[in-house]
C-alpha cells in the first residue's frame, strides 16, 4: 500500500492557525489534500491531528483522520519523524500496512500532484529510502560569509575561494512540500539528508515554505502569477 500521512496540528505560533487558514478561497490544508487525491497512486489519505476542527475540515476534502494525535506529539519542538512514525503504527493496529509512505505537509498550496508521482516512481525503482521536493539555491552559497560581531568576514568555505563561479557545485534546500520514504526508513529514522536520498527539483518560483505572515503573503503572490485553481 502507498499511504499518504499529512501532519496537521492546531497550535502555529507566527501564523494563528496556519493549517486551516483560508489560502485561495480555501483552507490551505485542502490544497495538499487535492493534490494527493489527483496523484491517484494513494490507497490512503491521512491526516494526523490533535484537532476535531482540522479532522472535520479534512474528511470534508475526503481525507481520512482514524486517529486523533495526542497532544505530547502535538507540540512546536516536537519534530516530522516522530509524527510519521506515530501515525504508522497506529494505522498498522488498524490493518492498514503500507510498504511507502508519503509525508504531505499541509501548508503546501503550490505542491504539484506530478512531483508527486515522480518521486513515487523513483523511490519504487531505485529502491531509496527517501526521495524529497529540493529546489536550487539563485546564488553561489560557497560564496557565503558570516560577519562578526565585529564587523569582520569570515566566508563559509574558504576553500572556495579561489574557484571560479561556474566551477563550484550546486547546492540545493528542501522545498518543505513532500518526503517519500520507505516504510522501514520512516519507522528506523532514518536521516533524510543523506547519501541513501534524493529529489525531485522543482523551480524556485514554486517553492515557498510558509512559515511567517510575510512567506505567506509571498506564496499568495506566486499563487495569483500561475492562477491557482480550485
Amino acid at each position: 500500500m502507498n499511504i499518504a500521512i499529512i501532519p496537521a496540528r492546531f497550535g502555529s505560533k507566527r501564523i494563528k492557525q496556519k493549517n486551516i487558514k483560508m489560502f485561495f478561497g480555501k483552507p490551505i490544508i485542502f490544497w495538499s489534500i487535492k493534490a494527493a487525491l489527483k496523484a491517484k497512486i494513494f490507497d490512503k489519505i491521512i491526516v494526523t491531528t490533535d484537532s476535531k476542527k482540522i479532522a472535520n475540515i479534512a474528511k470534508k476534502y475526503k481525507a481520512d483522520v482514524p486517529f486523533l494525535r495526542s497532544k505530547a506529539l502535538s507540540g512546536d519542538k516536537i519534530g516530522t519523524t516522530e509524527v510519521i512514525v506515530d501515525a504508522i503504527k497506529k494505522i498498522e493496529k488498524k490493518n492498514i500496512i503500507p510498504t511507502f509512505v508519503c509525508c504531505i505537509y499541509p501548508a503546501s498550496p503550490l505542491i504539484k500532484s506530478s512531483d508527486i508521482v515522480k518521486a513515487f516512481k523513483i523511490i519504487k525503482k531505485k529502491r531509496c529510502n527517501f526521495v524529497f521536493s529540493a529546489t536550487k539555491f539563485e546564488n553561489p552559497v560557497r560564496r557565503g560569509f558570516e560577519i562578526s560581531s565585529k564587523g569582520e568576514t569570515k566566508m563559509l568555505f574558504p576553500k572556495e575561494y579561489n574557484k571560479r563561479t561556474q566551477d563550484l557545485d550546486q547546492v540545493y534546500f528542501d522545498a518543505a512540500q513532500f518526503y517519500w520514504g520507505k516504510k522501514s526508513a520512516w519507522l528506523e529514522k532514518k536521516p533524510l539528508f543523506n547519501n541513501n536520498s534524493t529529489i525531485v527539483e522543482i523551480p524556485k518560483e514554486r517553492s515557498c515554505d510558509i512559515d511567517t505572515p510575510k512567506d505567506w503573503q509571498n506564496a499568495l503572490k506566486i499563487a495569483k502569477t500561475i492562477k491557482l485553481k480550485n
